[in-house]
């Protein structure tokens, strides 16, 4: 019987640590556009996929959302070993396929066409690609496939849902933007909110103002993207983080800063739109991805070219 992952390594690339790196792992159609492949796959079937791509081998995929981001952690791992040629706490990029191996070559292809520095790529025949997810450290989880994301989160991994779209390519540092409630947080505000409208939901911050939020589910992440930010004055950092989320900063802003500041979290500008569309101020940062769990905000950034990922 075959072995269900096949892992090939990326010998041009220095391997990390996956116990010290904050493994990021992407699916392909996450950071290559493959809607058209796609297509090819669902009405065609997979060998005829597998012919096509085994054809174009040599083609370069065009850019995916998760593309830029890929990217600009690259440019983070240069200014950190530029400063530590020693450091182990880097990015460490791998991707995973269901494609064949034999099928899989145009996408190492495309990776060393546009000279990324991705550590492996895991060709995994398994329906449920992500139960490999822990056993190589990862940390954050990008899929263009719900069921993939929503199978990373139960298995307690950081991930999100890319959608395809056309992306600007914005320059570095690495911008980072999270959501708060259901994405940093926990969403037991949101449930409050839910139940018993606004004036609830202030009244519950207001009562648990001393009492730190529970965690969501990119914390983890959040916190060790954090911890390499740290290494950096704020002004010489290729990292920048933000917090928009739809509270109020008047009735609901404390919490989320208390609660920031309990976890060790340093974020560089937090803005509360007070339920304001949030595409604007997302036009203004450019960041390279944007996470947030609600779908009218991820069509908002959408709207303005923003790379966004949904916390379902």
């Amino acid at each position: 019987m075959a072995d269900p992952e096949s892992t090939v390594v990326n010998t041009n690339v220095k391997q990390k640590d996956p116990s010290e790196a904050l493994v990021i792992a992407v699916t392909t159609r996450a950071i290559f556009n493959l809607e058209e492949e796609h297509k090819l796959y669902l009405e065609k079937g997979k060998e005829e996929y597998a012919r096509h791509q085994q054809a174009n081998q040599d083609k370069p995929l065009p850019p995916g959302t998760a593309f830029a981001f890929i990217q600009a952690t690259q440019y983070v791992n240069e200014k950190i070993l530029e400063s530590n040629p020693a450091a182990k706490d880097l990015f460490d990029i791998l991707v995973l396929s269901n494609n064949s191996p034999e099928s899989g070559v145009r996408i190492i292809n495309s990776a060393k066409h546009y000279g990324l520095e991705i550590s492996k790529f895991c060709f995994v025949s398994d329906e449920d690609s992500t139960q490999y997810l822990k056993s190589h450290g990862v940390k954050l989880f990008l899929s263009a496939d719900r069921i993939d994301v929503c199978n990373a989160l139960r298995r307690g991994v950081s991930a999100a849902l890319v959608f395809q779209q056309e992306v600007q390519a914005p320059s570095t540092p690495l911008r980072v933007v999270f959501d708060g409630d259901a994405v940093l947080f926990s969403s037991e505000t949101d449930q409050v909110f839910q139940e018993q409208g606004l004036e609830g939901a202030v009244q519950y911050e207001r009562a648990m103002e001393a009492v730190p939020m529970g965690e969501g589910p990119l914390k983890a992440f959040a916190m060790h993207l954090g911890k390499i930010r740290k290494k950096f004055s704020q002004e010489k950092s290729p990292i920048r983080t933000y917090l928009v989320t739809a509270r109020s900063g008047r009735d609901m802003g404390i919490r989320a800063i208390k609660t920031l500041r309990e976890w060790g979290l340093a974020i560089d500008e937090a803005f509360f739109m007070d339920g304001a569309p949030k595409g604007p101020i997302l036009a203004q940062i450019q960041p390279h991805i944007f996470f947030d769990d609600g779908l009218h905000n991820i069509q908002g950034a959408q709207d303005v070219g923003v790379p966004s990922a949904w916390v379902p």
